[in-house]
């Protein structure tokens, strides 16, 4: 049987994958082998039936066998498919042992894959965990880009081919520097546990849903656990401790089992992430508040960076990109993509304690990139419309972009993206502001803007503990109830049926720093007030609907809505992400989702994979020389999707 697979794999030449891609879409080329083995741990499994699929395009619908094979005593398989020419199309096996309640996955991807492989738990967890939003019973199936960069973010996880751990969740910095790699270990070996029948009533049991059937094969379990991450951990830990196929494994029940990893770029680019927007293709590009520097210790002054990552999280080919030219020089939280694709930063002008005045922003411009990372805005930023301290920086639907001037208390418009065709709100005033009469008025504080399906802007206004609503042409159209609950807020977001979101800090009050300033804290106590800080939520015109705490939420800051409209909080305290559901505003996970990979937290994004994406801002201890944090850190299919990028209220891919 060795001999057989050598000789099977050194078949697979690269020719015939070049074959393949120049053949005519839907002809059948040549029939290709599939060879790989199934395993629990180092344990074959015997006579498992292994058919391979190709996954659906709508999530539990659409997906065809096209090959199946039986492994042999040790568990050896060689699965004959007929090849095609099929781009985009994402292939994924099933083993199922002659025991049915024993199932186990991998997932392939889109061709060309490597056509060696090995279905073991780490290949099960890998798929359920990354695919969660694809997956139903066991089949796949679901919409692009989505479903197509979920299937690339399993190889993060775990080699296909080895069935070992993946090269990402492997080593720095994930590995051994957070918990991230010994949790899925703990998942695989909760698996392994009912595959090898010591515990499968336990685990079936532990990953039945309130009110629904019980799971009837392993990989039904697994999928089921990973979209409900929080449910029963202790009970789940206790599971993993049966057998100990996979190492280094957890030594305690987490606060949820949901997978995250953290991607640093190239290592030094990241220096205080404020805040990402996703492309079309579920690129991600972030700002940075701070210059790079290892030593944070050492003096740091604004960001001239501009990050670009893939879907899977490492650099764009030729990115970071170097803002300078632009006027790129200490972004906060405004980024945004247009609908022509380019990018928009506001330069609030952040800089370390210590960094020399005259090398400090001056935190008073837009900057503006092409797609390819060209700068389009002069090497000062575009100043028009009375910029001053800018943070909430977001394109509508028409590609008119709003600004949050949150050092000189008033909002900005573009129209249409021109800087010299604008108007300037005064919030203080609470009126347009005189042509050439910058409003200069740093005490109100706007810091969040969302967009309704109006095209009228949403504000949060922090140190005035509301919301008001903008017309696109510059008419207040309302403002919040002043029993909304809102306290010191920051983030706001829209749902898909034009609800407003705002997370309230309950203690943020956004600096405006003029150099030289002495202040060791510029945001004030890091300390959560657990009874101030909340969510809170308004009907379309502004009519109070709720005020929600709990689920884990401390120091909210950023907020998100998913495809489900569910809505997603970061925290700058207590390294959690918090959910709520967006029709109750009950809590998803009673004490939110933790992850040891995280700092303080600014932003949090939806992916079109249903990626939770968040900004390590600044450091748990943060010395105010350099207080940045070090990337981005993903939970992995715990979202619906959504479709990118993001014009006014929320939408499905």
């Amino acid at each position: 049987m060795r001999f057989l697979l050598v000789l099977v794999a050194l078949s697979l030449s690269p020719w015939c994958y070049g074959q393949a891609r120049m053949s005519t879409p839907g002809i059948d080329d040549f029939s290709v082998a599939l060879v790989g083995r199934v395993r629990s741990g180092d344990m074959p499994l015997p006579l498992a039936r292994v058919t391979l699929y190709v996954a659906g395009a709508e999530k539990g619908t659409g997906n065809q066998a096209i090959g199946s094979a039986t492994a042999d005593l040790q568990g050896v398989f060689v699965l004959r498919f007929a090849a095609r020419n099929n781009r985009g199309a994402v292939y994924y096996a099933i083993a199922e042992s002659p025991n049915p309640a024993i199932k186990l996955a991998t997932v392939l991807g889109t061709q060309p894959f490597d056509q060696i492989v090995t279905i073991n738990e780490r290949t099960t967890i890998a798929a359920v965990t990354a695919m969660a939003q694809y997956i139903n019973g066991v089949s796949i199936g679901g919409k692009g880009p989505g479903l197509q960069n979920a299937s690339l973010m399993v190889r993060k996880l775990v080699d296909p081919r080895t069935g070992g751990m993946g090269a990402v969740l492997g080593s720095s910095p994930n590995g051994t520097d957070s918990s991230s790699m010994a949790l899925f270990n703990s998942l695989c070996n909760a698996l392994a546990g009912a595959v090898r029948g010591v515990t499968t009533p336990a685990y079936f049991l532990i990953a039945t849903p309130p009110g629904g059937p019980m799971p009837t094969n392993t990989l039904q379990a697994a999928s089921n656990i990973a979209h409900a991450s929080w449910r029963r951990p202790a009970a789940l830990y206790a599971a993993s401790q049966a057998v100990e196929v996979y190492t280094p494994a957890l030594s305690a029940a987490p606060v949820t089992w949901a997978v995250s990893l953290k991607f640093v770029g190239n290592g030094h680019e990241f220096d205080g992430p404020g805040a990402p927007a996703f492309d079309q293709h579920g690129n991600l590009w972030i700002n940075n508040n701070y210059a790079y520097r290892s030593d944070h210790s050492q003096p740091t002054c604004g960001g001239r960076l501009l990050s670009k990552l893939t879907p899977t999280g490492q650099d764009f080919p030729g990115a970071p990109y170097d803002g300078t030219a632009g006027g790129l020089d200490g972004a906060g939280f405004g980024i945004a993509l247009d609908p022509i694709g380019r990018v928009w930063l506001g330069n609030f002008g952040f800089f370390g304690s210590t960094c020399p005045c005259l090398l400090a922003p001056p935190a008073d411009s837009i900057s503006l990139f092409s797609a390819s990372g060209q700068a389009l805005s002069p090497p000062g930023g575009f100043k028009q419309g009375c910029i001053r301290g800018p943070q909430a920086t977001v394109s509508d639907q028409g590609g008119s972009i709003w600004i949050a001037n949150t050092c000189g208390g008033s909002v900005t418009r573009y129209a249409h993206g021109d800087p010299n065709v604008n108007w300037v709100y005064d919030i203080a005033g609470n009126d347009l502001a005189p042509v050439d009469d910058c409003p200069m008025d740093a005490t109100v504080k706007p810091f969040g803007i969302a967009v309704d399906a109006a095209g009228n802007g949403w504000v949060s206004v922090n140190r005035n503990d509301e919301a008001i609503l903008l017309s696109p042409s510059g008419q207040l159209l309302a403002r919040s109830a002043l029993n909304a609950g809102i306290t010191a807020p920051m983030g706001i977001a829209i749902d898909s049926v034009g609800d407003v979101w705002i997370s309230n800090s309950g203690i943020v009050n956004v600096p405006c720093v003029t150099c030289g300033d002495s202040s060791d804290a510029l945001y004030g106590p890091l300390v959560p007030d657990l009874n101030t800080a909340s969510i809170t939520k308004l009907a379309p015109d502004g009519t109070f609907l709720g005020n929600y705490k709990g689920g884990g939420i401390a120091i909210p800051w950023g907020i998100a809505v998913d495809g489900d409209d569910n809505v997603w909080v970061a925290n700058f305290g207590q390294q959690k992400v918090a959910a709520f559901r967006g029709d109750t505003g009950e809590a998803i996970a009673p004490d939110g989702f933790h992850s040891d990979a995280l700092v303080r937290n600014t932003a949090v994004t939806i992916d079109p994979s249903g990626n939770v994406w968040l900004a390590n801002n600044w450091l748990l201890q943060p010395p105010q020389t350099n207080p940045g944090g070090d990337g981005m850190v993903v939970f992995l299919g715990i979202a619906a999707p959504v479709k990118t990028p993001a014009f006014g209220p929320v939408r499905k891919p």
